[in-house]
């Protein structure tokens, strides 16, 4: 199937996906714990009856059984060696279960182990584990791909990439969302779907974790961004634990009658998740006879996207300013930190840049005596760590512009491309590989245009074959090339000039970097102040500038405001009224001096591990005892990182951060505590249980007991219940915590209670994951 075929299938009817398949093989005797792709295989008449139901029920497209089959998956079970075999097999037990009645996609998703600075994954190692997985399943003859069940962004990306390296079938991409709608690593849905649409998926949307009406929501957000089809398959309702079983207790017809809801919000390609059935899938088929192929829109809009947040760029709602700081060019402090691979100074410019009003941080590594690329890698993990804003790739160099792009969890703008033969012919495909904007910058290698003529026609030549390669006008944002007004008197009128004709004529957003225009001059500040006010006037869209310029960001904020830019008023009253308080709260303090303490309880906020060894050094000179040290300042601060947590103002990326820093802090103090074994805490046992791979939860649970100073045993994911409490009971556990993410997995916390009674095991049981409620 080509990706054309398979958008004119979405164009001509609602497409029907399959339903469950894991709850309906555990109704058929699968039991829990076996690898259930092996089991399968042993039993290939169960899953080709299961498939030939749904296609009787209406299913155009059904998923073959090979969700986890990958590399790693596999390994576990002590089956990587037969990984080709298994997903020809599984694939084939789907084709003949199809027929000629529909189609069949390969089914992948996530393989276990965490992307870094999360787990020990690279990122290529983990494209490759995909493009290993999407060869097998292309060489078995599977129409298109789907990738579901995600929770990681990245995960999303590299699968993404992987399988559009190896082939240009279609590719599906769903995610579950927690019930703030927003993944576990604090993805929004329409932050999902710009950055996966933009990468090349035909189709994104939501499965798992949700029954129908809660999910509608998620596709209504995913729908103000989409230019492809959204796919929802939604539980059957939400699972409850009735007689030891976990049950599913919505009717076929209930579940149509509440799925039209993600019909009417905008899905296009429907099926069912956890707990539904043929029948289920049957009945929602026929309540869609009532409803139109929802359209898919053909308007774009300029958005970019980090991992945890959305901004959309209007033409004419509001001024944005993209912060420099980060670049080391004139920064010697900056240079040297780098030079040491220190890397706090750039978190720090990046949080202190968000905190002053920047919208977009430019990130460029361009300096002696370092890997360039390397070096930019690290800043862009660091940076999307600390921030939520997106970034703007900066630097000379064509092959580290693709290495930042091809790891960003987000849609990054490029700074930049010209008519310069390199970057022209090799920079404009990576662009459109890795879905990012970026900036054109009109140049050519003859050097600077002689007039504005010239540079207009560079500015077209550029844009055409953008055009040409896929890009949008939206895709584009044009440099405004600020000459010098020392050295041309009409540089500023010339630049002016330029950002009219893009506004005006080619509805092209623009952009210029502001210092340019003053070099030689005193005061340069107000020079650049009193372009920037006539650059707004003219539709400037965004300056790179240092957003701690005062007098630079009110002058922006106040031009928006006389502009009549949507929502400038409000921006404007919010940004003074700021100011007022920050002035008064300067006015009647001295200059705030922060002690060693306060520098500990601030390098944990912030999750600085570089520098919180000397800081904790600092710390102990300064009389600070490591116990009062860790009591008073390291736990303090991550009892706030937990609070803002459950605010949602800190991700899963923050939370880690600060926990490992004071796991760092924490294990240097340690031969320093005086050991008092009457006051030695509890021992906890941690497990993610038998037949569940998920572990992300349980290990951030783990760091933080063992912060606080608990004796931890992790025994890790996939835990029979003999063994975690075999070890509980030799190891006089207080407590047995129990993890698990898959309601089919669930209910093996039952059985490690049980177990616990029978061995008179006197451990408490703690039980989490994502699935657990209160019933």
């Amino acid at each position: 199937m080509t990706r054309e075929e398979f958008q004119r299938l979405c164009r001509e009817r609602i497409v029907f996906l399959d339903g469950a398949t894991g709850t309906n093989l555990q109704k058929a005797g699968m039991p829990t714990g076996v690898c259930p792709e092996a089991w399968i295989l042993e039993h290939p008449d169960t899953m080709m009856q299961l498939q030939k139901a749904y296609f009787e029920a209406g299913s155009d497209i059904v998923l073959a059984p090979t969700f986890t089959a990958n590399r790693i998956k596999l390994d576990e079970y002590g089956l990587v060696d037969k990984i080709e075999e298994m997903n020809h097999q599984l694939v084939a037990i789907s084709k003949a279960a199809a027929g000629d009645r529909g189609l069949v996609a390969g089914d992948m998703t996530m393989t276990g182990r965490q992307l870094a600075p999360m787990g020990d994954m690279g990122f290529e190692e983990l494209i490759d584990i995909y493009k290993e997985q999407a060869g097998y399943l292309v060489d078995a003859g599977v129409d298109l791909f789907v990738v579901e069940t995600m929770m990681s962004l990245n995960e999303c990306r590299a699968a993404l990439i992987a399988i559009r390296e190896v082939t240009d079938l279609p590719v599906c991409v769903t995610l579950s969302f927690n019930e703030d709608g927003r993944t576990l690593f604090g993805t929004d849905a329409c932050t999902a779907m710009v950055v996966l649409q933009s990468l090349g998926a035909d189709a994104v949307g939501v499965n798992c974790s949700t029954g129908p009406e809660q999910m509608a929501e998620l596709v209504r957000e995913m729908k103000a961004y989409a230019n492809i089809p959204i796919i929802a398959k939604p539980n059957d309702g939400m699972p409850e634990v009735i007689d030891g079983e976990t049950v599913y207790r919505m009717t076929p017809e209930e579940f149509a009658a509440e799925a039209r809801l993600i019909l009417e919000a905008g899905a296009g390609i429907v099926g069912g998740c956890c707990g539904t059935t043929p029948e289920h899938i049957r009945a929602f088929k026929e309540a869609a006879k009532a409803y139109p192929v929802p359209a898919v829109s053909q308007t774009y809009k300029r958005v970019l996207a980090s991992e945890r947040q959305t901004l959309e760029i209007g033409l004419d709602a509001g001024f944005k300013v993209v912060g420099e700081r980060i670049n080391p060019t004139g920064k010697k402090k900056l240079q040297a930190a780098l030079r040491e691979g220190q890397m706090d100074m750039v978190m720090d410019m990046a949080l202190a840049q968000e905190e002053k009003g920047a919208s977009i941080l430019d990130v460029n590594m361009g300096m002696n005596g370092i890997d360039e690329k390397a070096m930019m890698l690290k800043s862009i993990e660091i940076v999307t760590q600390a921030v939520n804003l997106p970034l703007c790739i900066d630097s000379s160099h064509v092959d580290i512009i693709e290495a930042a792009l091809r790891v960003y969890p987000g849609r990054a703008l490029i700074n930049s491309i010209s008519l310069e033969k390199e970057k022209f012919e090799h920079l404009l495909p990576i662009a459109r590989k890795y879905g990012a904007m970026f900036i054109l910058l009109p140049l050519s290698d003859e050097g600077l245009p002689k007039n504005i003529d010239e540079k207009i026609q560079i500015i077209h030549t550029i844009m055409d074959r953008a055009l040409e390669l896929g890009f949008h006008k939206e895709d584009i944002v044009v440099d405004g090339l600020v000459a010098t007004i020392g050295a041309n008197k009409n540089a500023a009128i010339e630049t002016l000039d330029t950002i009219s004709y893009c506004h005006d004529q080619l509805e092209l957003a623009t952009i210029c970097g502001l210092s340019n225009i003053s070099f030689g001059l005193p005061e340069r500040s107000y020079v650049n102040t009193a372009f920037l006010t006539m650059a707004i006037s003219r539709g400037l869209t965004m300056a790179i500038a240092n957003p701690s310029q005062d007098l630079l960001m009110h002058a922006a904020f106040a031009s928006d405001l006389l502009m009549n830019h949507p929502g400038a008023d409000i921006r404007y009253i919010n940004r003074m009224n700021a100011v007022k308080e920050q002035q008064s709260g300067e006015s009647t303090a001295a200059a705030v001096v922060l002690t060693p303490g306060e520098k500990i309880f601030e390098a944990v906020m912030k999750g600085s591990q570089g520098s919180i060894i000397n800081l904790v050094k600092e710390g102990l000179d300064a009389g600070i005892m490591p116990d009062d040290m860790i009591q008073k300042h390291l736990i303090t601060a991550i009892q706030k990182v937990g609070v803002l947590f459950e605010e949602k103002k800190y991700y899963l990326p923050q939370l880690i951060a600060s926990a490992e820093t004071m796991e760092k802090a924490i294990n240097y103090l340690e031969p320093m505590l005086i050991k008092d074994d009457e006051e030695e805490k509890a021992t906890i046992i941690m497990a993610t249980v038998e037949g569940d791979i998920h572990d992300i939860g349980k290990n951030l649970v783990v760091l933080m007991l063992k912060n606080y100073g608990y004796r931890v045993i992790d025994l890790g994911k996939d835990v029979s219940a003999e063994c975690i409490i075999e070890t509980a009971v030799k190891e006089h556990a207080a407590i047995i915590g129990l993890s698990a993410l898959m309601t089919t997995t669930m209910m093996r916390m039952r059985d490690v209670v049980e177990l616990a009674q029978a061995k008179h095991c006197s451990s408490k049981i703690i039980i989490g994951g994502a699935v657990t409620t209160q019933s």
